[in-house]
């Protein structure tokens, strides 16, 4: 370091320096340095204190203080750009060759009663801009998002910085850097995140300075860094050094106050008492030099005020108070503000402000005069951006503490209750139905603008925390307030009004994962043994309405007041309370079922088949692997994604997670297996040694080990901490389908193509036996918990039990219709579920073999399935690109509604509308009475899929084509085949009947059109000259034309409504308006003026009417 920057710091300071040059990790605390008050004497420290960085091993460096210890600023720096202006950049670029090295220096301030800097997501957005500003190659680290068009503000803005940031550190050419995080323990949001990133990231040129006063989760995630030193400045022989610093600090505060300009005496004068009363703390002075610089403060008032002001921060606090108190007119007004900002989740704005205190009317009808109240807080509160935070976090710990008795005089409780009252109350007010005036039902929250004025202005918070409150309260002290939770209460009124309103409210304010969880929270507490109202079962199904339909209502907010109430059951509370909210050009509705079923949550957002699910061991998340390459992970809770990790180039064929929920493990087509760290998505390790795709991947119950399968017909077990390779077990005749430790990690199971599971041991590899009896490949191979059993799932449809000491099989579980893809035990060892081709997840009892259970909802094949581990929940993963969250306990199906068995290939509707004729994979024809939805006839005959069907104008006969090459014709109102038809040399896709009902014509995959008479049955002419499969034909009215279309992709256009290309939307015109849930999902489609008929993959047929002018 040049000579005369060691000089210019304290003794403290100058034993920051050495220490940094040496030591690998430094922990320092809130009275440090760089808590100074202005931004230019923190950035003048800290390059003062990295100048002299040279690169050792590691290091996160921390510096701790007490509770007490405080320290400030009065300014407080930009969200995305912490501290940094013109000046800072021009000494810093000084700084940093001054001693002839060039070197990086990023920082940033937190202060956790500024919601723009107090999270983990802000600290990296700091750190990011300073780097690439200071070193602007690095620059592509962040384009690589950027020009990808991937957005680093959405849910996954913590993988996106945190990868960003890890490849800045890691770039070959990034010069020494030193990482500064001020005030740690003020980082209030996703500080465990930010902690584990800062031990995680490891390199010789990059140190971490960080500081923090003593808080436990702080010292404890950091105690894993074996290399990090710390430096307590309440020491006392750090005393002096700290009273520099400050010292330093009213000296040039004072040289800015104009009424010292000219009287050096009294500036000395000043200095002398000001250093005499700080107590060694920045914030003392800041809010000391804050009141002499009023307008109004002459020279010759100078002096007493600073000899009346009490020496240390409670002092001042106190003085603080006295004046507001003093303040007769206005200071019920003040303390009322001073009671709501501090028990308040997040900064308030000054339009939620006035009304959630209680002001009066004359007062909350002006923004000017609640900030006129505002400023007569003394300086407790300050605003920007129209929002008022609390000084500093010292400031709202002494109004929490100390102060407590004068702000809550009935207790805390009482203020968390009165807020969640007067929050309701506002929303009962604010709320509507299109509160934005958005009108079309499908429209997006992507396209969403709040308009000005903003309708929600004053509600915003209110609409997120005033469950929140009412927790706190109740949590305290109900017995003030019995009717709270009784019908008609309150609560109750203000769900059964505005209930759907809130929905929408919280999908505009983009906080619907904050809704679902005061849904919990207050479904929670409604257990309340004093409780006998009917409160409890409503909000139990109004819990359940909101996280079936998060998805939809999140993206698509109006679409709560339209399919998540069309489709939601027909005995559920909450549609029973809205049905004059359902959409009215809706005339004719769909049957549902009756219940809720046992399917909680549809979790969508891959883009290809879900390969993989596997639940944390706390129950708290879900990964999933995807053919799309990415894994994602979930807010079990919620049904938030949280975290997209891509790295993969191929299919994602397994996830799991490691048993302390740290780490994730992912198994792809690449041939890679990959290690990724669960809290911050970045990956740390990429295993390569298998010669094909990795299909199976497993924790060891101790996180020591991964064990992996591979098309290559081997497994390898890996050593989780370095990478490497220790294992690897050859004996299977085909590629290794399934792998999985044993809990007591002695042993693995491995099931393969070759139609075997072996069982080997993992410390030496040795195979100590194959089990054989399924007859095709194994699938899915599962160890029991207590390590007795194994299950295995097979192509041959069944699911085996084998005692795993002996191999031999105990039971063979039959009841799918297909290959059984995935196998799991529950948790206590007594539950097996599995899933299959045939769409479906089973429950078994594990003692008797029985099928308790039969779970149905997915759109295709159940790829794979995981209980929770307490044993509530089953997730299920699918080829239909979803995850879906069941319970275990209540899977019985409620109500069976009639439809096919599988795919839906074609719907008709009959002349006169009054019916619709649908053809199923299932190879059966049935007819449903349009007006109803009920099947009246199912006609069966076809040996293969029914492709088409179609009605004859008079309506009395129905043709079918299949894909066994043959048409039948049906008599409509007995269901009997009358003729089949046969010459087609291939599958049969379209059919029709001329208007006059005497010439059947069909069109098939051998690129011919056949005529037939109708009567006899007999081929009166065969068309030629497609050059493919013909997939549509039509007659003219006067059955003298015939039309057909060969690979014609173009969906049918509609007048009114129709089907979007992505099948999941009813359209009017160019519009979308109704969602389609999954199982509903369209297949094929047909029109009758405003009727709609779908066939749905499910093999539901759907029926709606419309109204003509909607």
């Amino acid at each position: 370091m040049a000579k005369e920057k060691i000089e210019h710091l304290g003794g403290c300071e100058r034993k920051l320096v050495s220490m940094i040059a040496v030591c690998p990790v430094y922990i320092l605390p809130t009275r440090a340095l760089i808590r100074s008050a202005s931004r230019r004497q923190k950035v003048g420290c800290l390059l003062a204190l990295t100048a002299g960085f040279s690169p050792t091993p590691t290091s996160v460096y921390g510096v701790n203080g007490r509770r007490a210890a405080y320290s400030g600023s009065m300014e407080i720096p930009a969200k995305a750009r912490p501290c940094y202006s013109a000046a800072s950049s021009t000494s810093y670029r000084g700084a940093i060759v001054a001693d002839g090295h060039c070197r990086n220096l990023a920082y940033f301030f937190c202060q956790a009663t500024d919601s723009r800097i107090n999270n983990a997501i802000a600290v990296l957005r700091g750190l990011i801009y300073l780097l690439a500003h200071q070193q602007p190659r690095l620059i592509s680290h962040v384009r690589k998002y950027t020009d990808a068009g991937k957005s680093l503000s959405d849910a996954n803005a913590w993988f996106a910085l945190s990868d960003i940031l890890v490849g800045m550190l890691g770039d070959p050419n990034v010069k020494p850097t030193c990482l500064v995080v001020d005030a740690l323990d003020e980082c209030v949001i996703d500080l465990p995140k930010l902690l584990d990133f800062i031990v995680c990231i490891s390199s010789d040129r990059i140190k971490w300075l960080l500081t923090s006063r003593n808080e436990t989760i702080i010292e404890k995630k950091l105690k894993s860094n074996n290399a990090r030193t710390r430096l307590s400045l309440e020491l006392k022989e750090n005393a002096m050094e700290v009273s520099h610093a400050v010292d330093v600090y009213i000296d040039d505060k004072l040289s800015g106050l104009e009424a010292l300009q000219d009287d050096a005496l009294l500036k000395d004068q000043v200095r002398d008492i000001l250093h005499n009363k700080a107590n060694g703390t920045f914030l003392w002075v800041a809010l000391v030099v804050q009141e002499l610089s009023m307008d109004g403060v002459e020279s010759w008032h100078v002096l007493q005020i600073v000899e009346e002001v009490p020496p240390g921060l409670d002092g001042m606090f106190k003085r603080m108070l006295d004046e507001i108190e003093r303040n007769k007119r206005d200071s019920e007004f003040c303390w009322r503000i001073l009671s709501v900002v501090t028990v308040a989740y997040r900064p308030l704005h000054l339009d939620e402000i006035g009304r959630l205190s209680g002001l009066p009317e004359q007062i909350v009808r002006s923004t000017e005069n609640i900030q006129k109240i505002v400023a007569k807080c003394g300086s407790f509160l300050t605003v920007r951006d129209n929002h008022i935070y609390l000084v500093h976090q010292s400031a709202k710990d002494y109004l929490s503490d100390q102060a407590s008795p004068l702000l809550f005089p009935s207790g805390v409780a009482v203020t968390h209750h009165d807020i969640s009252d007067r929050s309701l109350k506002l929303l009962s007010g604010k709320l509507q139905r299109d509160v934005y005036g958005l009108c079309i039902p499908g429209f997006s929250i992507d396209h969403v603008r709040v308009p000005d004025p903003d309708p929600l202005a004053t509600v915003r918070y209110s609409c997120v925390y005033w469950v929140d409150h009412l927790c706190n309260w109740q949590s305290s002290d109900d017995s003030k307030h019995p009717d709270i939770f009784q019908d008609g209460g309150i609560v109750d009124g203000f769900l059964r009004q505005h209930y759907l309103h809130w929905l929408e409210a919280l999908s505009l304010c983009k906080s619907m994962p904050q809704g679902i969880l005061s849904l919990a929270k207050l479904e929670s507490i409604l257990q309340h043994s004093s409780i006998t109202s009917q409160l409890p079962s409503l909000v139990t199904d109004m819990h359940r309405f909101i996280i079936y339909w998060r998805w939809v209502v999140e993206n698509y907010p109006l679409q709560v007041y339209a399919s998540a109430l069309v489709f939601s059951p027909a005995r559920s509370i909450t549609r029973g309370l809205f049905t004059q909210e359902e959409r009215k050009w809706i005339t004719s509705r769909p049957i549902v079922e009756d219940n809720w079923n046992a399917c909680r949550q549809t979790l969508e957002g891959h883009g290809g088949p879900v390969n993989s699910v596997a639940f944390s061991p706390d129950s708290k998340w879900i990964a999933s692997g995807s053919n799309d390459r990415t894994i994602k992970i979930w807010e079990a809770a919620t049904g938030s994604c949280t975290q997209t990790l891509e790295g993969h180039g191929d299919w994602v064929r397994s996830v799991a997670f490691s048993p302390d929920s740290k780490w994730v493990v992912s198994g792809s087509d690449d041939s890679t297996i990959k290690i990724w760290e669960a809290a911050t998505g970045s990956c740390t390790q990429t295993l390569e040694g298998h010669g094909y795709g990795v299909l199976s991947v497993a924790f060891s119950p101790d996180s020591k080990w991964v064990v992996s399968g591979s098309d290559d017909s081997t497994i390898k077990i890996w050593e989780a901490a370095t990478g490497s390779c220790t294992q690897t077990l050859e004996g299977h005749g085909d590629g290794v389908l399934s792998v999985a430790f044993s809990p007591d990690s002695k042993w693995v199971a491995s099931g393969s193509a070759d139609s075997t599971i072996k069982i080997w041991e993992a410390a030496t590899g040795l195979c100590t036996q194959t089990l054989k009896g399924h007859g095709d490949w194994v699938r899915s191979v599962a160890f029991s918990p207590d390590s007795k059993w194994g299950v295995s799932g097979s192509n041959d449809s069944t699911i085996k039990i084998w005692e795993a000491a002996t191999g031999s099989c105990t039971q063979t579980l039959e009841g799918h219709d297909g290959w059984v893809l995935s196998v799991a035990f529950s948790p206590d060892s007594k539950w097996v579920v599995s899933g299959s081709n045939d769409r479906t997840i089973k429950i078994w009892e594990a003692a008797t073999g029985s099928c308790t259970q039969t779970l149905e909802g997915h759109g295709d094949r159940v790829l794979s399935v995981a209980f929770s581990p307490d044993s509530k929940w089953v997730v299920s993963g699918s080829d239909d690109s979803t995850i879906k969250i069941w319970e275990a306990a209540t899977g019985s199906c409620t109500q069976t509604l009639e439809g096919h068995g599988d795919w839906v290939r074609s719907v008709a509707f009959s002349p006169d509308s009054k019916w619709v004729v649908s053809g199923s994979n299932d190879r059966t024809i049935k007819i449903w009475e349009a007006a109803t939805g009920s099947c009246t006839q199912t006609l069966e005959g076809h040996g293969g899929w029914v492709l088409s069907v179609a009605f004859s104008p008079d309506s009395k006969w129905i043709a079918s084509g299949s894909s066994d090459r043959t048409i039948k014709i049906w008599e409509a109102a007995t269901g009997s085949c009358t003729q089949t038809l046969e010459g087609h040399g291939d599958r049969v896709r379209p059919v029709a009947l001329s208007p006059d009902s005497k010439w059947v014509v069909s069109g098939s995959d051998d690129s011919t059109i056949k005529i037939w008479e109708a009567a006899t049955g007999s081929c009166t002419q065969t068309l030629e000259g497609h050059g493919d499969g013909v997939n549509s034909v039509a007659s003219s009215l006067d059955s003298k034309l015939i039309a057909s279309g060969s690979n014609d992709t173009n969906p049918p256009h509609y007048p009114r409504y129709g089907i979007d290309m992505s099948k999941r939307w009813i359209t009017k015109g160019s519009e979308n308006w109704l969602w389609l849930p999954l199982e509903y999902q369209s297949q094929c489609l047909a029109a009758a003026a405003s009727t709609i008929a779908i066939g749905c993959s499910s093999g539901r047929v759907l029926t709606m009417k419309f109204t003509t002018d909607s």
